[in-house]
């Protein structure tokens, strides 16, 4: 998608588990954008040309997690919905993690189509918590 920006939706995995609702619902989006949910659970911003996933939510004020920014570690994992992203330079997710969780790193994770549905916060998930690294976004002494 060089050249041209593209739409993120996101949720956030804690609101889904806090409403009951399955990271599988094939209407897990439409849920949230009828839900109540705070910026910080769910919305959308754009991906400017030569950004991060990672780096566009830094640019617009949304924090999310992140640990190395270079494709080393999981903390910055999400779950790709809908589209599709290109992660040049990730080292960490298996060929499994990829195809069969459809997981991707936003601090490498560059957009290669116009949209994209994510969820993020998804570094405690069974399948990544062993790849996360203590995170620098982490008050001193507590891991994120």
């Amino acid at each position: 998608m060089a050249g041209t920006e593209s739409q993120v939706q996101y949720l956030d995995y804690e609101a889904i588990e806090e409403r009951g609702w399955s990271i599988d619902d094939d209407d897990l989006f439409e849920k949230a954008s009828e839900a109540d949910l705070d910026t910080g659970e769910y919305g959308r911003f754009l991906v400017e040309p030569g950004e991060t996933i990672l780096e566009a939510t830094e640019n617009r004020e949304l924090s999310w997690p992140y640990a190395c920014r270079g494709g080393a570690c999981a903390n910055c994992a999400v779950i790709l919905k809908e589209g599709d992203v290109a992660m040049p330079g990730q080292t960490i997710l298996s060929g499994d993690q990829v195809e069969r969780l459809n997981a991707r790193l936003t601090c490498v994770g560059v957009p290669a189509t116009a949209e994209l549905k994510l969820v993020m916060n998804v570094q405690f998930l069974d399948e990544l918590e062993e790849l996360r690294l203590p995170s620098p976004m982490a008050d001193s002494g507590s891991p994120v």
